[in-house]
C-alpha cells in the first residue's frame, strides 16, 4: 500500500480560535458520552420500576451499551481513516442523538436495550476518532500537552457530573431526561462540528476494507466484553464464562493471523511495532482496571460499611474529582513538557499507588478527615496519568493510522474498565462470604472483602508501574524516531 497519501497530515491552516473551538467539539462529544455512562446507573431504580424490568433484565441497560462501544471502537476508528474522520466523528453524533432520543421515549424493556445498543454504536464511531483529530489539530508540543489536558479534565468532570446530574433529573423531572439531555448537546455539537473541525479525505475504503478481519474483531470483541461483564453471575470457571471466552480468543486470535497475512488488513499490525503504543495501551488497561476499586468499591464502602447516603457519598468523593480535574487542566500539561510524559505518567502511577495502599487498612469506624480525604487528594495523581497516556498512547502512531491508534486505545480502555469490575467485585464479594462464614459481623466482612480488591487493584498499578518503566520512551523526536519505521510519516 502506498504510504504517500498527504490528506491526513497534520496542518496548521486553521486559526488559532477554530482548533480550540473544535477541541471543544470534541469535549463536549466525550463530555456526553462518558456522562452517560454514569447517569444511567444513578437512574436504574426508576427505569425499573417505570417499564418493569427483572432485575437480571435491567443490567442490559449498561450491558448493551458497554457492549456495542466497546466491541466497535476499534473498527471505527480504522473506518474513520479511511472514510475520514470527520465524517465519521459527525454520523456518530447523529446516531448517538437519535438513540437518545428513541432510550427517552421507550416504553418497554426492549425498546431500551435497542435504544441502549445503538447509543454504544454512535458512541464508539464518534469517541474512536477523536484522540485522532486531536492530534492533527495541536501540533505543537506545548498546545498539545494544554489539549490534552483539558480533554482529560472533561472526561473526569463527566463521571463526576452523571451521577449528581443523574439524580437532579431523576428527581426533579423523571429518568426519561437523562436520555432527553443528550439531544441539545448533540445538535449543538454536530453543528459546530460542521464548522470547525478539518475536512479530510480519508485513504478510502480499498485500503483496508478487510470484511473478514472487521467481522472477526467486531465478534471477538463483543462476545469477549459480554463475557466479561457476566461474570459476576456466572463466576469465572463456570462453562459458560470459559467457552465464551475460549471463542472470544479464537476470533480475535484469527482476527491477528488475519490481518498478519491480508493484502489490505483492516489493523496494520505494524502499530505494534511502536513501544509507547503498544506499552501505552497495557499501561492504560492494567490502570483503569485497578481505578475501579475506587470509582465504585469506595463508594460502596463509604455507603454499605460507614452508612453514608447517596449524596454524603458524591460530597465525599468531590475533593477527588476536583483534584483529578484541577491537575489535569492546570499542572499536567506543564509537567509533560517540562520533563517528559515518562516521567510525569510514573509519578502519577506511584501516587495512585499510595492511594491504594492507603485503603487496604481504612477500618470499619473510619474518619473521613484522616482515614479517606488523604486517598482524595492522592488520586491527584489520575490528572498525571490520563494526559500522559494519551499522548504517549498517540505518539508513535503514523498520521493515516490515527484514528486507528484512537480507537485501539479508547478500546483497551473499555477492557481494562471491563476487567477491573469482573475481578475486583467477585474477590470483594468472595472474601466477604468468607468472613461471613468465619463468624464476622456484616460490616467486618464487607471492609475485609474491600480490603483485598484494593490490595489487588494496588498490585495492578505495580504491574503498570512496571511495563511504563521499562518499555515507555518519552514521546519527543528522539524516541519517536525510534518507535516509528524510517520513512514512514508519523503524528507529531
Amino acid at each position: 500500500m502506498s504510504h504517500t497519501t498527504l490528506s491526513f497530515r497534520p496542518t496548521r491552516t486553521g486559526t488559532a480560535r477554530s482548533r480550540w473551538l473544535a477541541l471543544t467539539v470534541l469535549s463536549a462529544t466525550m463530555l456526553m458520552t462518558i456522562l452517560d455512562g454514569s447517569i444511567v446507573t444513578v437512574a436504574m431504580p426508576a427505569i425499573q420500576r417505570d417499564l418493569g424490568f427483572s432485575p437480571a433484565g435491567l443490567s442490559w441497560t449498561v450491558n448493551a451499551y458497554l457492549i456495542a462501544f466497546g466491541g466497535l471502537l476499534l473498527l471505527a476508528g480504522r473506518l474513520g481513516d479511511l472514510i475520514g474522520r470527520k465524517a465519521m466523528f459527525l454520523a456518530g453524533n447523529a446516531v448517538f442523538t437519535a438513540a437518545s432520543l428513541l432510550a427517552g421515549a421507550a416504553t418497554g424493556p426492549g425498546m431500551l436495550i435497542a435504544a441502549r445498543f445503538l447509543q454504544g454504536v454512535g458512541s464508539a464511531m464518534a469517541s474512536a476518532v477523536v484522540l485522532g483529530i486531536l492530534v492533527t489539530l495541536f501540533t505543537e508540543a506545548g498546545e498539545r500537552a494544554k489539549a490534552i489536558g483539558i480533554f482529560s479534565f472533561t472526561g473526569a468532570a463527566g463521571a463526576s457530573i452523571g451521577q449528581v446530574l443523574g439524580g437532579v433529573l431523576t428527581d426533579a423531572l423523571s429518568w426519561h431526561w437523562i436520555f432527553f439531555i443528550n439531544l441539545p448537546i448533540g445538535l449543538a455539537t454536530i453543528a459546530l462540528a460542521v464548522r470547525v473541525l478539518p475536512g479530510e479525505r480519508g485513504a478510502g475504503l480499498a485500503a483496508g476494507a478487510d470484511v473478514i478481519g472487521a467481522v472477526l474483531v467486531t465478534g471477538g470483541l463483543m462476545l469477549g466484553i459480554y463475557t466479561v461483564v457476566k461474570i459476576e453471575q456466572y463466576g469465572w470457571l463456570a462453562a459458560h464464562t470459559l467457552g465464551l471466552g475460549a471463542v472470544s480468543l479464537a476470533l480475535l486470535a484469527a482476527f491477528v493471523a488475519r490481518q498478519a497475512t491480508a493484502k489490505t488488513p483492516l489493523m496494520p499490525l505494524r502499530i505494534f511495532r511502536s513501544r509507547n503504543v503498544s506499552g501505552a495501551n497495557l499501561v492504560q488497561m492494567l490502570t483503569l482496571s485497578a481505578m475501579f476499586a475506587f470509582q465504585i468499591i469506595v463508594a460502596l464502602y463509604m455507603q454499605k460499611v460507614l452508612g453514608y447516603g447517596a449524596l454524603d457519598t458524591g460530597l465525599a468523593m468531590l475533593p477527588a474529582a476536583v483534584a483529578i480535574g484541577g491537575v489535569s487542566l492546570f499542572v499536567s500539561a506543564r509537567l509533560n513538557t517540562r520533563f517528559g510524559e515518562r516521567a510525569v505518567l510514573l509519578t502519577g502511577l506511584a501516587l495512585l499507588l499510595g492511594a491504594m495502599g492507603w485503603l487496604t487498612r481504612v477500618p470499619v469506624n473510619a474518619d473521613y478527615v484522616t482515614d479517606l480525604l488523604p486517598v482524595m487528594l492522592l488520586i491527584a495523581g489520575g490528572g498525571l496519568v490520563l494526559p500522559a497516556l494519551t499522548t504517549l498512547g498517540m505518539s508513535g502512531a503514523r498520521a493515516d493510522d490515527a484514528g486507528l491508534a484512537s480507537g485501539l486505545f479508547n478500546t483497551t480502555q473499555q477492557i481494562g474498565m471491563a476487567i477491573g469490575v469482573a475481578v475486583l467485585s467477585t474477590l470483594a464479594a468472595s472474601r466477604t462470604d468468607e468472613l461471613l462464614s468465619a463468624g464476622s459481623d456484616e460490616a467486618s466482612a464487607l471492609t475485609g472483602g474491600y480490603h483485598l480488591a484494593f490490595g489487588v487493584a494496588a498490585a495492578l498499578l505495580v504491574a503498570a508501574f512496571a511495563v511504563a518503566l521499562l518499555v515507555l520512551r518519552h514521546s519527543g523526536q528522539g524516541a519517536a524516531a525510534q518507535d516509528t519505521a524510517p520513512a514512514e510519516p508519523a503524528v507529531r
